[in-house]
């Protein structure tokens, strides 16, 4: 399927970044990085200018009483929103009308090409520079462990335009399906809305996409990764170009070869160290998700918990009974002030935490 994207390749970006991708070996990189640039723009768009817009008027109250650093942090979570919500429609509409994807077999789901799942591709790769630049800009504020994040993610996105494992970057984009509702909860806390059955529905959806999108379907379409990975590691790709002239006649392949393996050639292989950094990325990622779920599912618990109340045994003794009630109502006083001064302990789903499941 070719690029649905409106915008054809701009040729002076193109030819800008053409000696980088000679150099890194990434020969799709200029067919698509009008998309990368383009989609990073529109996020700092989103970030910069609709989010304040749109969050002063429509929740005046709460975004004016942020303090600069917090306010950053919400624009961010409306970039999250809008692109995770995006590109997830985007994702499951290439896996359904892309044919030619479909219908890949190992060779192509490792060194096949198509214009549509590299769009995905671009559109992930936006985000992520996106995301380093303003992870890097206010390092204060979301700290080392999301700027490793935002620099691995980027990497491992690149790492496509080879082409390599094109096939899979919309299978792993379907691990953000949760991303929308993991928004959606933090934003039912900044407006006062923590324990409502708004929250308790939209937290039931976040641990069930969750569950079912990435530690279900995530380490499923892991084990398949690894799995053609290890066949390439073990095997050189079988086209046309790699065939000697007197066997041409002799060997047979799908037609659609002619599109999606149109960039591999006698020195296509891959490379141990990318198939070990891939596969390390990936682990790493899928046990990430394990430790995430199960603190997600005590922050939403510890949101409903029944309120703790004080009770105090009566005596048989009128008057000591009557001393032990004043006594205990002081005590209920006191301690009901004590639990509306006293700050609610932070949880992952604050997305302040250091351990926040990052939004993509």
């Amino acid at each position: 399927m070719r690029d649905p994207f409106p915008i054809p390749p701009i040729p002076a970006l193109a030819r800008a970044i053409q000696p980088w991708a000679d150099y890194f070996e990434l020969p799709t990189l200029p067919l698509h990085i009008h998309e990368v640039v383009l989609m990073a723009a529109f996020y700092f768009f989103v970030g910069s200018v609709v989010s304040p817009i749109l969050s002063s008027r429509f929740f005046p109250a709460t975004y004016s009483a942020l303090s600069r650093g917090k306010k950053l942090n919400w624009d961010v979570h409306v970039v999250s929103l809008v692109q995770s919500t995006t590109i997830n429609i985007l994702a499951l509409w290439v896996m359904f009308a892309d044919d030619e994807r479909r219908n890949m077999d190992w060779q192509e789901r490792v060194w096949g090409y198509t214009g549509a799942a590299a769009m995905i591709q671009a559109f992930a790769a936006g985000y992520f520079l996106y995301d380093l630049i303003i992870t890097a800009s206010y390092l204060n504020i979301f700290g080392l462990g999301m700027l490793a994040h935002a620099i691995s993610a980027l990497l491992v996105y690149s790492f496509g335009f080879r082409p390599f494992v094109n096939y899979y970057s919309c299978n792993f984009i379907l691990w953000e399906l949760s991303s929308p509702f993991l928004n959606i909860h933090w934003f039912f806390d900044k407006l006062g809305m923590t324990g409502s059955r708004a929250q308790l529905y939209n937290g039931l959806m976040l641990i069930f996409t969750f569950f079912s999108c990435r530690l279900v379907w995530g380490t499923y379409q892991s084990f398949l990764v690894a799995r053609d990975l290890w066949t390439g590691l073990h095997s050189a790709p079988i086209v046309l170009a790699t065939i000697a002239s007197e066997n041409a006649l002799a060997v047979t392949f799908p037609s659609q070869y002619v599109r999606t393996m149109q960039y591999v050639s006698e020195s296509t292989n891959i490379p141990v160290w990318l198939a070990a950094i891939y596969i390390g990325a990936n682990l790493t990622l899928n046990s990430l998700n394990f430790y995430w779920f199960f603190k997600m599912i005590d922050a939403v618990r510890k949101r409903f918990e029944p309120k703790r109340e004080v009770k105090v045994a009566g005596k048989g003794d009128r008057d000591l009974a009557a001393t032990t009630a004043v006594d205990a109502i002081k005590v209920v006083n006191t301690d009901s002030a004590e639990l509306k001064t006293r700050p609610r302990r932070r949880t992952i789903l604050d997305g302040e935490e250091g351990d926040e499941p990052p939004p993509i």
